[in-house]
């Protein structure tokens, strides 16, 4: 009978494999707060352009202040779920809040982002119904949706055409609810979807439309509602989009938890049913509190979100100009094509040594033979921290012989 020695040793044979193919994945220490800059545990300060942290807010000051005092009125944990004790004043306010910012009815609160994708399918869809999803989106959305036992499609990344064959597909088989599910922005390409064209074909076909919003929320949109405003399905202060998940992770702070809003007895029925909430810890009143404070800020102004877009106008137009492949967009996601796995590597390790604070991504993050740079541009950077950056980056590419 195999010992736990012969499974180590497979183990260390997979980690070997990683590594010897140029995918073995490093993680950074840093000692500083998330902002423009970080510090590493080596000392070395670095302009940092790999975070979600697009409206800087990660170390504001207010929103820091905000999650302190939290903990003073509310303290640091429930030690419980929401249906038990876990459930706070601050949590049904931000509930309520995030509804009213997105256009929805009502909205459920989870520990993380994926966590809100992971409960979200089961407890709606059953054998009889259809979940038609972008080939794309996010790891999250792909497990929740394997975790229900609905009949499952993929679209092709994008695709109009594939998506209205798909949704025909549906109808026709005799579904009797069909979902289409897809991320707002996507992580890898910074790509918006098509949310203005989806909506008219799942209308065609009676189809639900839902977007996962983690990479928009906050930013995308004339007041930074999300992808849904973007698109002109915001109106009147209500969303035409059927139901969208969503992160405190990313622009909202930063910290980390999710939620998903829509129509009210649709968040009920999750409430009742949604695993991850059930049986998944309260989120800590010090994000409860902060992302209301989040919330207070972007609604009285829009200066985070019109500077976070400038600066992406920018960074887009300089690194493009330097001579290097980027994914087209407005998207604060740039992606920097490289295709190579190492050579990705390369150029984020001699970036490194540059002072600017990057990472490779590659196979299975995203596709084989798509590996690149990702830079994440933030209203917390400065015009001149971004020249610095595209500087950089030409410097590397030149050594690399990637660009002239």
């Amino acid at each position: 009978m195999p010992s736990a020695e012969h499974f180590l040793t497979h183990v260390r044979s997979e980690l070997l494999s990683l590594q010897e193919a140029g995918l073995m994945k490093a993680e950074r220490v840093i000692t500083t707060p998330q902002g423009a800059t970080v510090r590493l545990a080596d000392g070395r300060s670095l302009i940092n352009l790999c975070a979600n942290n697009y409206l800087g807010l990660s170390s504001n000051e207010a929103v820091g202040a905000a999650a302190q005092a939290t903990i003073a009125s509310h303290g640091f944990g429930l030690s419980s779920v929401r249906f038990i004790c876990g459930t706070q004043d601050i949590h049904k306010t931000l509930e309520q809040r995030l509804a009213r910012f997105l256009g929805t009815e009502d909205a459920i609160l989870y520990a993380a982002a994926f966590d809100a994708n992971g409960g979200l399918f089961e407890p709606l869809f059953g054998e009889a119904d259809v979940v038609i999803s972008d080939e794309l989106n996010h790891a999250s959305i792909i497990d929740g949706i394997r975790l229900c036992k609905a009949q499952r499609r993929r679209y092709r990344h994008n695709d109009m055409a594939d998506l209205a064959e798909q949704l025909q597909q549906a109808r026709a088989g005799g579904a009797r609810h069909v979902l289409v599910f897809t991320d707002g922005a996507f992580s890898m390409d910074g790509t918006v979807a098509q949310l203005d064209v989806m909506r008219r074909l799942c209308d065609a076909h009676g189809a639900l439309l839902a977007i996962d919003d983690c990479h928009a929320t906050g930013f995308m949109g004339a007041t930074g509602r999300g992808t849904h405003e973007h698109h002109g399905l915001l109106v009147n202060g209500r969303s035409k989009v059927d139901l969208i998940t969503g992160t405190l992770g990313k622009a909202l702070g930063g910290a980390s938890g999710g939620f998903t809003a829509g129509p009210a007895p649709v968040i009920e029925l999750l409430r009742q049913r949604s695993r991850p909430y059930l049986f998944s810890n309260t989120l800590a009143p010090a994000i409860v509190g902060a992302s209301i404070a989040v919330l207070d800020l972007l609604e009285s102004s829009t200066t985070l979100r019109d500077r976070v877009h400038a600066n992406t106008r920018h960074f887009r137009q300089a690194i493009a100009a330097a001579g290097f492949e980027i994914k087209p967009g407005e998207h604060p996601i740039v992606p920097i094509m490289v295709y190579d796995a190492v050579l990705a590597q390369q150029l984020a390790a001699r970036l490194l040594e540059l002072g600017i604070y990057v990472v490779g991504f590659f196979f299975p993050v995203v596709p084989r033979g798509q590996a690149r740079i990702r830079v994440q541009v933030s209203a917390a950077h400065s015009i001149e921290q971004l020249d610095a950056a595209v500087a950089a980056f030409a410097q590397a590419g030149r050594e690399l012989g990637l660009v002239r």
